[in-house]
């Protein structure tokens, strides 16, 4: 089922003036409920413009965003505040928008904005904290006593607690070491694989969206250059490439293999799938 629908959605800063300047450039897109997305593109290609037009944030200069078919803006131009708690988007670097004394009354500012009673919010809170791996006994802690990636759970977590339909992330492990990207990126997938909400994250690391994402969109100057799955959009490497993007490092591997005279399938973006195929080649198996 679709869940959330672009269609022929442009937006321009700055029109009709010196400083116009399109960010998105008719995109057409269907993003299906349960499913992982990965938006990957240059700065400046229109990845954070087109996610704040998901929920809302920023009005098309023209097309419509639909959220289970219906359009999120209404004949008078006003978008729904529903539309807002069933499309949650963190922002990139969230931990400089926390502002309340403690973390539970951080993570609460949404559910109470929603108008819930305080045994469902305090539910919420303790549900979000554990998603996100936050200790209980941080609550009446405040957030501005944390390390950083600590405060970026904390944003995720205040709006995990509305307990969105989509939940939107704009560069989420920016900022953070290996070990801190890999755990935050572990906590989003077992979000995701026992609600079963749509995750939908925008990344400049190829290698983070061949890992979590069920599909990919590739921007390139505005438009949506590339969709489908890792495998699918990595049969383009060459053409991503070209963009100035770059791709999985074992694909790099497996294109300069095509290039000496080993024919192994191009689309491959994982080690564990070149290990077979290279077996295979060498077992005298056909592998693209």
């Amino acid at each position: 089922m679709t869940v959330l629908e672009t269609r022929d959605l442009t937006h321009v800063y700055g029109a009709g003036t010196p400083f116009e300047r399109i960010a998105l450039n008719h995109i057409s897109l269907k993003i299906q409920q349960g499913e992982i997305l990965g938006i990957v593109g240059h700065t400046g290609s229109g990845k954070s413009t087109l996610i704040q037009h998901f929920n809302g944030l920023l009005k098309p200069t023209s097309g419509e965003i639909l959220l289970e078919g219906k359009p999120i803006w209404d004949a008078k131009g006003k978008c729904s505040r529903d539309v807002r708690f069933r499309v949650g988007l963190v922002f990139q670097y969230p931990e400089y928008q926390l502002f309340e004394e403690t973390i539970a009354k951080d993570i609460a500012f949404g559910p109470t904005n929603m108008g819930l009673s305080k045994a469902e919010i305090d539910t919420r809170v303790q549900e979000a904290m554990a998603f996100t791996g936050l200790p209980q006994e941080l609550a009446a802690q405040s957030p501005f006593a944390l390390s950083g990636g600590q405060k970026r759970r904390v944003a995720i977590a205040g709006v995990i607690a509305m307990r969105p339909q989509v939940l939107i992330l704009d560069e989420p492990t920016a900022g953070l070491d290996p070990a801190g990207r890999d755990e935050l990126f572990a906590e989003i997938k077992t979000y995701h694989d026992k609600t079963g909400a749509t995750v939908v994250f925008v990344t400049h690391s190829m290698e983070d969206a061949a890992r979590m994402a069920d599909r990919i969109l590739v921007m390139n100057e505005a438009k949506a250059m590339l969709l489908g799955t890792p495998r699918q959009v990595f049969s383009h490497a060459e053409e991503i490439i070209a963009t100035g993007l770059d791709i999985p490092e074992i694909t790099k591997v497996i294109l300069e293999l095509n290039r000496r005279g080993i024919p192994l399938e191009r689309s491959i973006f994982t080690v564990e799938d070149a290990v077979r195929a290279i077996r295979q080649y060498k077992n005298g198996g056909a592998s693209c």
